[in-house]
């Protein structure tokens, strides 16, 4: 069962970075600034973290590297010691075919995790019905938020009729809609609003290239001779693993602003300026290629990070990218949180 006051935050629409991963040149565990992320998140005021997700680096859970259970243990650790309040939203990531994703759920149960963010990447082999029977298997172990990842890195298309019986599981709390898609995002609100749990159901972006205009958006589905309306009202967001501090204040304004009849016209000029921002931390330009470089890279800049390393060598920011950053640094001055990092950061870094 799902803690009701994480319930509660959930559903009314949480501020969740996805965690990256801290290195070492030599590509082992950096703890200290691993540690250091996760009190930056914290104290610029997150609604939840989750861990072990794309950001964090799928092949932490490769026997080469064997990191994936000592990075969600760290974060864990730090939440813990930092007293979030019980409605702290505590997620984590997983992945594999069934078997490997029933062992990663048991784990991040045990770990103290509330919810499973169960990727659908990697599983091209499986069928719709074999990934609703995995979705079932992981909801027998822990509340699930189910997740539609881009095709770009790794994930696949998948029917309105999919997440139709997916939002019908029982222990299904969240959909996180990340295939950068509209027409798919579309097709999950859908389903949701079809669905018989239409009101348990959270939807949270990961569309990293809309996030302003994802939160902005009341859908007002027909169903059944009625109107049903529902907003994405979350999000769970690589792209807010960065400048944390700012977005935290921006998506409060969000939120604000969405109940109102009238949106403020500058909030389509901030839609614009953050998804500039992400085209330069993200690299569309190269198919995503740099995604998690770039993150690195301005986290890195900051000094919360070393160096903009990932465990795979190939994984490396792409020609340009570097200067891309620099520029979305110079022309969204109001985007950024360096002032904060800079007057917090000997505090994250103390061991």
């Amino acid at each position: 069962m799902l803690h009701s006051a994480v319930k509660d935050s959930l559903l009314a629409g949480a501020f969740i970075p996805a965690h990256p991963l801290a290195l070492n040149e030599d590509r082992t565990l950096d703890e200290k600034s691993q540690r250091a992320l996760t009190k930056y998140y914290i104290d610029a005021g997150v609604g939840g973290i989750a861990v072990g997700v794309h950001t964090t680096q799928f092949e932490i859970r490769d026997p080469q590297f064997g990191l994936f259970e000592r990075v969600l243990e760290l974060a864990m650790e730090e939440i813990k010691r930092a007293n979030v309040p019980d409605s702290f939203i505590k997620i984590a990531g997983v992945c594999g075919p069934t078997e490997q994703a029933v062992q990663e759920a048991t784990f991040i149960k045990e770990t103290g995790y509330d919810l499973a963010l169960l990727s659908m990447g990697g599983l091209a082999d499986l069928s719709e019905e074999e990934l609703l029977h995995r979705t079932k298997e992981v909801a027998k172990i822990i509340p699930v938020v189910g997740f539609y990842l881009q095709n770009a890195v790794g994930g696949r298309k998948l029917s309105y009729d999919f997440w139709l019986q997916l939002a019908n599981i029982e222990n299904v709390y969240a959909i996180k809609i990340a295939p950068f898609n509209r027409y798919q995002t579309l097709d999950v609100v859908r389903a949701v609003c079809h669905s018989e749990r239409v009101n348990d159901i959270a939807i949270y972006t990961g569309n990293d290239d809309n996030i302003v205009i994802d939160l902005l958006t009341t859908y007002r589905i027909p169903v059944n001779g009625q109107i049903i309306e529902k907003q994405i009202v979350g999000g769970l967001l690589g792209h807010w693993s960065v400048w944390v501090k700012t977005a935290v204040h921006y998506f409060e304004q969000l939120k604000k602003h969405r109940s109102n009849e009238q949106i403020p016209v500058e909030l389509l000029t901030l839609a614009v300026e953050m998804t500039d921002a992400n085209a330069a931390f993200f690299d569309p330009q190269h198919d995503f290629k740099g995604s998690i470089a770039g993150i690195n890279e301005v986290l890195t800049r900051q000094g919360l990070l070393q160096g903009n390393w990932c465990l795979m060598e190939h994984e490396k920011l792409s020609p340009n990218q570097a200067d891309e950053i620099t520029r979305v640094y110079e022309d969204y001055p109001h985007l950024h949180d360096d002032a904060f990092v800079k007057e917090n950061l000997a505090k994250w870094k103390d061991a």
